[in-house]
């Protein structure tokens, strides 16, 4: 990973304003205004960024320890003449979500390799150990500002629930044809491959009022995910075993703050982050024929993995500390500054849904068996590259235009105009 220009210090400025996981504001809300007697007698320290300071007469030369007028934050400038103001990416989380998105895509083409190589099994449960959870998390801090507000629900069946019905359609057509079995069902309540996330992010986001109400969100997520482990009746409606296993990484990122990723940015943390990746490193080539990467997946009980319900508590809870340390070490070498790949931050669902495609192509193809040179040291380290430019190619601005109509569908013909919106556009009208 490539490191930020700058050093990062425990003093540091705080990140940049916050936005939700489509970019949203984390507050629609319009800033504080004055009452209408009051404003025109308003100081510029009392009407902020929405009132200008009065200009001072042109007779008059200012007092030279007079304060100037404060600057107008870029967010609060207009974008273009209809006064809406200019939305702003934050680097770091798309930089964040890039790179786990790359490594998703790595370790899914590192799957047939695991049984042949000791090495690749290793690097599988190490990266799986964080990258989900990583991308999680940050959903879940990007959802923070989710509530039931019309507009917010439109985006959330247009966003989510929209390109899960498509994109479960076509991977259940895609696996007709490419595995030859025609008899593959359309099922929406049975999520195939990567279509899981979807249906978990659209139940997560649907929850997020409540975890704002209750004391101890976190715990309460993680005693949760803990009883799941040891159901082993839930079954496969909604893959609601991993939605309710991978819940408190989402509910964990609805509390994370500002500064708790400026914490991990000090150079202590980005320096003590090599020795625990390379110990975790380590611990999977241990644990690599011992045990099961299946525990990594969050989709079955404990039971249904052939062992007593107590080791389904352990690991949910080992697990679930060990994904938030790495996670952190993670976020801890994440460039905060722009960077090449910074654009493609905001296509990483295209490149995760896409991806799925080729993934799944070359099991059903017999790519790996037809190429017994890809399970050597050589072909390993090729299969990773190609991972990676491939889910890279799938992330670029062409694609993300080429399949809008797919993920992010406007679909203004479904849903009735709120009063709210009628009097915007009326009022812009005039």
């Amino acid at each position: 990973m490539t490191n930020p220009a700058q050093p990062h210090g425990r003093h540091r400025a705080p990140l940049p304003p916050l936005q939700s996981a489509e970019q949203e504001p984390v507050s629609g809300m319009p800033g504080p205004r004055l009452p209408q007697s009051a404003a025109a007698t308003a100081t510029p320290r009392q009407a902020g960024r929405h009132s200008a300071p009065p200009a001072p007469p042109t007779y008059r030369t200012p007092h030279p320890h007079s304060s100037p007028a404060p600057a107008v934050p870029a967010t609060a400038r207009p974008a273009d003449g209809a006064g809406k103001p200019a939305k702003q990416r934050d680097a770091f989380f798309d930089n964040a979500k890039y790179l786990a998105i790359v490594l998703v895509a790595m370790a899914h083409a590192w799957e047939p390799l695991t049984d042949h190589s000791r090495t690749a099994e290793a690097l599988y449960m190490t990266v799986y150990t964080f990258h989900m959870p990583a991308f999680i998390l940050i959903s879940g801090y990007f959802s923070r500002s989710f509530d039931m507000r019309p507009d917010r629900l439109k985006r959330l069946v247009t966003g989510i629930a929209v390109p899960y019905v498509i994109f479960e359609v076509a991977y259940t057509f895609f696996k007709r044809w490419a595995d030859d079995d025609p008899t593959q069902p359309i099922s929406l309540l049975d999520p195939w491959y990567l279509t899981w996330f979807l249906i978990a992010l659209f139940v997560w986001r649907l929850t997020t009022p409540l975890w704002k109400v209750v004391r101890w969100p976190v715990p309460l997520a993680l005693a949760i995910a803990v009883l799941a482990v040891v159901s082993p009746d839930i079954g496969d409606d909604l893959d609601l075993q991993r939605v309710l296993q991978f819940m408190p990484f989402f509910v964990l990122g609805l509390f994370i703050k500002p500064e708790h990723f400026q914490l991990v940015r000090r150079r202590e943390v980005r320096v003590l982050s090599v020795p625990i990746f390379a110990c975790a490193v380590l611990l999977a080539y241990w644990a690599a024929p011992r045990m099961t990467s299946v525990w990594f997946y969050r989709r079955d009980s404990a039971q249904e993995l052939g062992v007593p319900w107590w080791v389904g508590v352990v690991m949910t809870l080992a697990l679930f500390g060990c994904s938030v340390l790495l996670t952190a070490c993670f976020f801890a070498w994440v460039p905060r500054r722009k960077m090449w790949f910074t654009v493609l931050g905001a296509g990483t669902l295209y490149g995760y849904l896409l991806h799925g495609f080729l993934a799944k192509g070359s099991r059903f193809w017999d790519w790996f068996d037809a190429n017994p040179w890809l399970y050597r040291p050589a072909g390993e380290v090729i299969v990773t590259v190609i991972a990676g430019v491939v889910v890279t190619l799938l992330c670029t601005p062409p694609v993300q235009r080429m399949f809008r109509f797919a993920m992010e569908p406007k679909m203004e013909w479904a849903f009735r105009r709120d009063a709210a919106a009628l009097a915007r556009e009326r009022g812009s009208a005039r």
